[in-house]
């Protein structure tokens, strides 16, 4: 078809959609907010922000299994699940609820922070493919000011990317690394994460788990891109459901985080057993979902297993970069 992006490496049938974006002057933006990770991390100007948006029709060829694909959880390793689940909910827009009726978990929004108890602190260090979630502010000041003194551990003090425009890192009780950022709401709002190949690594998630690019072309530039020293590009920024998925260069990493990673290796490791395990992403059928990915040559490390008298039903495989995803049917819902 003439025009057509076609997203390469699959073998499996395809659904041929028509996707209508907005471009948002070429940022990786989250929906009411000016710039995910901050201007600063875009590489781009506070005064290019401001642009008017245009619109671009694209169209991408996506697996059939992608139509009944969303956001359902992050899994994350705690020493301390039921202190995590209290941090969680006192810091953020987030509330306690039972996940299938099973365990004491977070719901926010529109889906869930899980957590499994491990005996001794997860590895967190941002080298493996999950960098960090996060959560906006309409009034970043202030909720800076009430996280510092209601006690809150930052890993990145607020910092200011424009006249009106600050971010900063929270990190949790067992380290892993929570964004706040100016943005008009103050719910759960995106993941950003390391790829060795960004571009490669959205197609993935297009074509699987029903990511939609969110700028107004695809692909994006494939070369590298910098703000001062540190690589920001090639990136990508996709939204599944109502999470802003961004992907930064590995090298972003090995130049900021150049103090965590052991001398001469560049390959970013296994999320498993880190402090943030996994990323959930459910479809309709999971049995449909992982045949139609084995067929594609994408690693199935855990087999379809049911639980709790089939209320859960889950596999495993292992996404891009080493990053562990569960597969579960049913999208998510508080009961």
């Amino acid at each position: 078809m003439s025009g057509a992006t076609i997203i390469s490496g699959s073998r499996v049938p395809l659904l041929l959609v028509t996707v209508c974006l907005t471009a948002m002057g070429g940022f990786p933006l989250m929906p009411g907010q000016p710039a995910p990770g901050g201007l600063a991390e875009t590489g781009q100007s506070p005064a290019s922000a401001a642009k008017t948006p245009t619109r671009t029709e694209l169209t991408l060829q996506v697996s059939k299994i992608a139509g009944t694909a969303h956001f359902h959880h992050l899994h994350l390793n705690s020493t301390d699940p039921e202190g995590a689940i209290k941090f969680y909910t006192s810091k953020f827009d987030c509330e306690r609820a039972r996940f299938a009726g099973l365990m004491d978990a977070v719901w926010a929004q529109s889906s869930w922070l899980l957590f499994n108890k491990v005996a001794q602190p997860p590895a967190w260090e941002p080298i493996s493919a999950i960098w960090h979630f996060g959560w906006g502010a309409e009034d970043m000041q202030a909720t800076y000011k009430k996280q510092v003194d209601s006690g809150t551990q930052f890993f990145t003090p607020m910092t200011q990317l424009g006249p009106n425009f600050y971010y900063a890192y929270v990190q949790s009780p067992d380290r892993a690394l929570i964004e706040l950022n100016t943005a008009d709401h103050h719910h759960f709002g995106h993941l950003h994460l390391f790829s060795q190949d960004p571009i490669k690594a959205a197609e993935f998630y297009i074509t699987y788990c029903g990511a939609k690019p969110r700028n107004g072309s695809w692909p994006p530039p494939s070369e590298p891109r910098f703000r001062g020293d540190v690589q920001i590009g090639p990136s990508a920024s996709l939204m599944l459901d109502n999470v802003n998925i961004i992907i930064y260069p590995v090298q972003y990493s090995l130049k900021q985080y150049a103090a965590y990673w052991k001398p001469g290796e560049t390959a970013l490791v296994s999320t498993k057993d880190r402090a943030v395990d996994h990323v959930g992403i459910s479809f309709d059928n999971v049995d449909q979902a992982v045949e139609q990915m084995r067929a594609d040559g994408i690693k199935v490390t855990q087999e379809v297993k049911s639980v709790a008298g089939g209320k859960i039903k889950y596999a495993f495989i292992e996404g891009p970069d080493s990053i562990r995803i569960e597969l579960i049917e049913g999208r998510a819902h508080k009961d």
